[in-house]
């Protein structure tokens, strides 16, 4: 994997704020920033092309797969997590987008290109550190253009619905010049 050069500078300029706001609610807003990990440098092992896919991917157990439908099992540790200690909602977003696309590719062949079009993601509840999430995933509709996956995580402990996400993807043939 070639490495990206950093992006993140060390020394930050300054936020700029309106004069229409409260001084204090700007500071309180950097706060919360703050303690987001804003500004924080990236580790020089996470600053590579596909280093992301490959954190994601590591978490993920395949439990079974079909035509139209796979069940994996997803484990939540912390570099998925955000700072409550649950699922980061980005990351229940890469897992839809992982998942969907692989589900896709149980119906749609090789030959066809994938497009995400649409991914929509509803957050019902969030699943907390080092739980289990089970996910089943299903192809919807396919057709000569258009696949639709749906998306449902539950936690393995209570079997509670937590996230749901529809992902709609292109079937783009390949250009034959």
């Amino acid at each position: 994997m070639a490495v990206k050069p950093s992006t993140h500078s060390q020394t930050q300029t300054p936020p700029s704020f309106s004069n229409k706001i409260d001084p204090l609610h700007a500071s309180h807003t950097l706060d919360f920033f703050r303690k987001m990990g804003m500004a924080q440098p990236v580790p020089q092992s996470c600053n590579v092309t596909g280093s992301f896919s490959s954190l994601f991917r590591s978490f993920i157990k395949v439990d079974h797969i079909q035509r139209g439908r796979i069940s994996c099992t997803v484990a939540v540790k912390p570099p998925t997590c955000n700072a409550y200690g649950t699922l980061h909602g980005g990351s229940v977003g890469s897992y839809a987008e992982i998942l969907s696309i692989a589900c896709a590719r149980t119906i749609v062949a090789e030959n066809k290109e994938l497009f995400l079009g649409e991914i929509s993601v509803s957050y019902l509840s969030a699943a907390p550190n080092n739980s289990e999430v089970l996910a089943d995933v299903s192809v919807m509709k396919s057709g000569r253009n258009v696949t639709v996956v749906a998306l449902e995580f539950k936690l393995k402990k209570t079997g509670t619905l937590i996230y749901i996400a529809h992902a709609t993807f292109y079937n783009m043939p390949v250009a034959k010049l």
